[in-house]
């Protein structure tokens, strides 16, 4: 049997199951354009009606409605057009004139690591040495079982001028058992005796290649605090590390989390107190998956660690591409660290440090073997990230990018640098030439006591000036790509954006924001959110903008970001998230009905 047309037809089937290839490409694109069969054929599983659609499409920037067919974008457009894909089945949600944007990718992220600490100590925000010895005290107090006590959060200017921490003041509240509190950057650690005996430290401990622990200088013993890679090379050797169940206990609870403040996708650059552990743990993300309970789509990066890259860690990269490659959880990134940070005088910098020239930092990796590394990694076309910070790291990041690409003769490798906080003037426009991706964090430039009085004091002016240059690489051409650096910060984007429009504290100070002309315009500032990270993760074309095609990955926010002045943006709050067309997160005002006044554009 054959159709009209000569297309051979199994007796009993239907043609529409037989068309060729090409014909059902060209119905649905043109459903995907808006066109719609006069019979009503093609149906909407959903529509986002009655909203103030920002697509960060430029081609069609605004919308009134989003028709939603199975996990993917359908048609947008008016609502009007949209109300052609209505059907029987379809369910509408009324937006209720609200702002929708396309969900957040968080560009930066150490998930693994951010879901852990929700149950651990917090220290985010205490302010003085009391306050967290209050803190400890009562955690310990509410966990008498636990062999360890481990927290995160404290910040430098507690501990002015120095800096740095004193296990005297943790012995005062637990000495008894093992305390370790990370430091709020991840790159300094804080730990009593009861740890420091535990891991066998003592003044005659050698420091490791990229760490130390710092010692007093009359005696030589060691003070408790712990920089860089000390504590993975010896420290967490002796830390119990979470059970399976306890992993996937605290990723359930840190999707919630992202999901809660508009956050789809994790590019997670690798694990900070469980070294590699997102990578090493990517059946568990898959156990989520299969359970239907993955919820955040997920890129996992492998640390790749000094001396030298080997044969045994690139296979592992490409067995994790190979197996891991779909739209909910890839691999097949590398993630290098060139260097620490300012705080601590460990980021790698091309002059002495002001405060103290004595010290420029190091750089943990060997030039050559970096260079080669990358250059490797970027012929098997694998991604390769790098934590960069001081002028010195970035550059040398920037010219092994570039040397990759010569003898490689790769022109769209998508290589990123992470942090990129003091960038020298030269190399700024480097990475609009040479197409490196900037993933920077905005929240990382807020300008309290830490960035104005320890980190630009350690910069010195000069380098202080082009602190966390936004507009100025982008200017320069380069690609913005933003994230949080959670659980360094928040993992809630929306603070972040405030910061990178205000540059200012949620005070107001300081008046007219630090360093102004690298503010960015708010558009700009989401697109670094959404396609801009998308591109970055090598996922623009299916995911980033509220386009025909691409996965229904949306949020529905509480206030109209365009409308409401830039210093009220990091209160706005998400009142629905949408993953694949499945909404995963609902507020209780949303679901009560009661959202308030309708948003305007």
């Amino acid at each position: 049997m054959k159709s009209s047309a000569g297309y051979p037809v199994k007796p009993g089937s239907t043609l529409a199951s037989h068309r060729p290839w090409y014909v059902a490409a060209i119905i649905a694109l043109l459903a995907c354009s808006g066109w719609a069969l006069s019979s009503g054929a093609v149906h909407a599983d959903q529509i986002i009606t009655n909203a103030k659609v920002y697509t960060v499409n430029s081609g069609q920037p605004w919308a009134e409605a989003v028709a939603i067919q199975g996990e993917k974008i359908l048609a947008v457009g008016s609502a009007e057009d949209i109300a052609r894909y209505r059907g029987p089945a379809t369910r509408m949600v009324d937006a209720g004139g609200r702002l929708v944007l396309p969900g957040f990718t968080d560009c930066h992220i150490h998930f693994l690591d951010g879901s852990l600490a929700l149950e651990q100590a917090q220290m985010e925000g205490a302010a003085t040495i009391k306050e967290i010895q209050t803190r400890l005290r009562a955690y310990a107090a509410a966990h008498p079982a636990a062999p360890w006590i481990l927290g995160r959060g404290w910040s430098y200017e507690v501990f002015a001028p120095s800096g740095l921490p004193d296990k005297k003041y943790l012995d005062e509240v637990v000495p008894d058992r093992p305390v370790y509190l990370e430091g709020f950057d991840s790159h300094t650690w804080w730990a009593n005796t009861r740890a420091l005996t535990a891991a066998g430290v003592s003044k005659r401990t050698p420091d490791p290649a990229n760490g130390s622990f710092v010692r007093d200088p009359k005696t030589g013993e060691p003070t408790g605090a712990i920089k860089e890679d000390a504590a993975d090379d010896v420290m967490r050797r002796v830390i119990p590390a979470p059970s399976r169940s306890e992993m996937l206990r605290a990723l359930r609870a840190g999707m919630r989390e992202a999901n809660q403040v508009g956050i789809v996708r994790a590019i997670i650059v690798d694990g900070l107190y469980m070294k590699d552990g997102d990578f090493r743990s990517l059946d568990v993300y898959d156990q989520l998956r299969r359970a239907g309970e993955l919820t955040v789509r997920v890129y996992v990066a492998r640390r790749i660690n000094p001396p030298e890259i080997t044969p045994q860690v690139i296979k592992e990269v490409e067995d994790a591409k190979n197996l891991y490659h779909d739209e909910w959880i890839a691999a097949g990134a590398a993630k290098f660290f060139l260097d620490g940070v300012i705080e601590s005088h460990t980021a790698a910098m091309l002059e002495p440090y002001s405060d103290d020239p004595s010290q420029s930092g190091r750089l943990f990796w060997d030039p050559a073997k970096y260079e080669q590394a990358v250059t490797e990694l970027d012929a098997r076309g694998l991604q390769v990230f790098t934590h960069a910070i001081g002028d010195r790291a970035i550059r040398l990041a920037l010219d092994a990018y570039e040397a990759a690409h010569e003898t490689n003769e790769t022109t769209d490798s998508r290589d990123r640098i992470e942090h990129i906080e003091s960038a020298s003037a030269a190399d700024i426009p480097r990475f609009g030439k040479l197409g490196v991706i900037a993933s920077m964090q905005p929240l990382h430039a807020y300008p309290d006591d830490d960035t104005l009085k320890v980190w630009a004091r350690n910069a010195g002016p000069d380098r202080a000036s082009r602190g966390w240059a936004w507009h100025s690489i982008l200017s320069g051409g380069g690609r913005l790509a933003f994230g949080s650096d959670w659980p360094v910060v928040t993992i809630n984007p929306w603070p972040g954006v405030q910061n990178a429009l205000t540059r200012q504290t949620t005070e107001g100070n300081p008046p007219g924001g630090w360093l102004p002309n690298e503010r960015l315009p708010l558009e700009q500032t989401l697109e670094a959110y959404t396609l801009g990270a998308a591109y970055a993760g090598k996922r623009e074309k299916t995911e980033g903008s509220i386009e025909p095609g691409k996965v229904a990955d949306m949020i529905i926010v509480s206030q109209n970001l365009f409308e409401i002045p830039a210093n009220k943006i990091g209160e706005t709050k998400v009142l629905m998230t949408m993953v694949g067309g499945k909404t995963v997160y609902e507020s209780a005002e949303w679901k009560s009905g009661r959202s308030g006044p309708e948003a305007k554009r």
